[in-house]
C-alpha cells in the first residue's frame, strides 16, 4: 500500500488526500512536556513492545500519539486519570477491559481500553497490539 505524505503538515497517511487536521507532528519531548506524569511510562511500555514487531512510524500530535504502518493501527490519548489505548483489528474482541468497540467496516473493528499504569500493558494488551500491527498493511 502506498503511503501519502501531506505536503502541508508532512504527516503520513494510508490514503491519498486523507482528511485530517492539518497540523505537523511535534517532537516527542515537546509532546510530553505538557502531559500528565502517568503518560510517558505507559507510552514507554507500549513503545517497547511495538519496537519488537518491526518498523513503526510514531506521530506525536496535540491530541495523542499515533502509531502507524501505512495507516494508524493504534493510538494513545491522555485523559484525566488514564490513557486510552485504541487499536484496530480484523475481528471483534470480547474482553471486560474493552470499553468501546466500533465496527468500521465488515472486516475492521476499532477497540478502546483504559491504561492506568505501565503494568496494564500486559500479555493480553501486547497480543492486541501485535494483531493490530500485523493486520495493517506495510
Amino acid at each position: 500500500m502506498t503511503v501519502w505524505t501531506c505536503p502541508e503538515c508532512d504527516r503520513r497517511f494510508g490514503r491519498r488526500n486523507q482528511s485530517h487536521e492539518c497540523a505537523p507532528a511535534m517532537p516527542l519531548e515537546d509532546y510530553f512536556a505538557t502531559g500528565p506524569p502517568f503518560e510517558r511510562p505507559i507510552f514507554e511500555a507500549v513503545w517497547a513492545h511495538l519496537a519488537t514487531l518491526g518498523p513503526v512510524h510514531l506521530e506525536p500530535v496535540s491530541v495523542g500519539l499515533f502509531f502507524k504502518r501505512s495507516r494508524t493501527f493504534a493510538e494513545l490519548r491522555p485523559m484525566t486519570r488514564w490513557e486510552v489505548l485504541s487499536f484496530n483489528l480484523s475481528r471483534s474482541v470480547a474482553d471486560p477491559r474493552i470499553t468501546r468497540r466500533i465496527t468500521i467496516s465488515g472486516s475492521r473493528v476499532y477497540h478502546q481500553t483504559k491504561l492506568h499504569t505501565p503494568d496494564d500493558v500486559d500479555d493480553q494488551v501486547r497480543d492486541w497490539l501485535t494483531d493490530a500491527y500485523l493486520s495493517t498493511p506495510l
